[in-house]
């Protein structure tokens, strides 16, 4: 995404499934329109892989799955449909449809923030991901510093904000 998204196309959700499945590109889609997600650096790459990695080590005797930014996910009761960096499932998996391509019950959804991504992934997208109700966490990580920023959906559907730093710093998930 861009630091003002634009929208490239407006179309319905249908068509958008369909234009998706044909595309070499990435897109997202809200409300109608479709926005062209543009590619990542080097570094928020690097990143995002070894946030893969590391939840998968620590997660392998656990009943959850990690998956990359290739895995659509869908916000209902909205029309979002976008690519995470990663997602996280605890539990069963559950897709809109039979080609196991847009993933519906995220538990944790983790976000490297860039420039041009951060005020969106702080603000709008947010508010979209925390209308998922198998939600649990949000988490935001730098790419410019070793920051991490943890929003954990407590039992009053208020979202705890913790914050880490430091290369040497840790979370609990």
């Amino acid at each position: 995404m861009t630091a003002i998204p634009q929208p490239t196309m407006a179309m319905t959700e249908a068509e958008y499934l369909e234009f998706e499945q044909k595309s070499d590109l990435r897109h997202e889609y809200i409300n109608g329109e479709v926005f062209a997600m543009t590619g990542a650096s080097e570094n928020h790459t690097l990143i995002s892989g070894n946030l893969v990695t590391a939840l998968n080590i620590a997660l392998r005797t656990r009943p959850c799955k990690v998956y990359p930014i290739d895995m659509r996910v869908k916000v209902i009761p909205s029309t979002l449909y976008t690519y995470p960096d990663v997602s996280v499932v605890c539990g069963d998996s559950q897709f809109s449809d039979n080609e196991f391509a847009t993933l519906l019950n995220p538990t944790v959804i983790f976000e490297v923030l860039s420039p041009s991504t951060e005020a969106y992934d702080r603000g709008k997208k947010f508010q979209e991901y925390m209308k998922i109700p198998f939600m649990q966490e949000y988490v935001l990580v730098s790419h410019e510093e070793a920051r991490i920023e943890q929003f954990m959906r407590g039992e009053d559907e208020r979202w705890i904000l913790t914050i880490v730093a430091g290369l040497d710093a840790t979370l609990a998930l």
